[in-house]
């Protein structure tokens, strides 16, 4: 592509912003901070990509969407590369992206408590059980349980508020 004609850097991103997580339809790939990187290197874009996980179910949908993202913006030459270190995190989750998940009916994931090793500090010793409070999306109330630690995707575990009775999944942590 001729460099005069092609979009920015800048404008990809953009367009990236545009595209849907397949699993939380509501925030997009750079919200979830997934994408890690865009490059122009010579004719062809590059997008580095690090998975929420390596089992991500979501992963090959994932890449199939921002290929068909941008050849929808008229870009043909396209390389997809995967960076598995730093290993991702939900810390990397955006701010708006985090609001998102909530306003969703997902709690996200607390601050700050993934990539430093808080949560497993936050862990009680003679239970097993984290000591996070996990506040409701719903009504905000702070009196929730664990019902599983699966919930409907791997990444997210099954709660329910004890004060307004509803059941809702919490992006674990990391």
């Amino acid at each position: 592509m001729d460099p005069a004609l092609r979009p920015s850097v800048d404008e990809v991103w953009h367009w990236l912003s545009e595209v849907p997580d397949p699993e939380i339809p509501v925030i997009s790939l750079t919200d979830l901070g997934i994408i890690r990187d865009v490059e122009w290197r010579d004719d062809t874009l590059v997008v580095t990509v690090t998975p929420t996980y390596s089992g991500c179910p979501a992963t090959t949908v994932i890449n199939l969407d921002i290929e068909a993202a941008l050849a929808g913006k008229g870009l043909d030459k396209v390389k997809l590369e995967c960076r598995l270190s730093p290993a991702w995190t939900t810390d990397w989750i955006s701010a708006e992206g985090r609001e998102k998940l909530r306003d969703y009916g997902i709690a996200p994931p607390i601050d700050g408590t993934a990539a430093d090793g808080v949560l497993m500090k936050r862990i009680d010793r003679l239970s097993g059980r984290s000591n996070l409070t996990i506040a409701c999306p719903r009504c905000g109330s702070a009196n929730t349980e664990k019902i599983s630690q699966f919930g409907s995707t791997p990444c997210k575990a099954s709660y329910r508020c004890t004060d307004c009775l509803e059941p809702f999944d919490y992006f674990k942590c990391i």
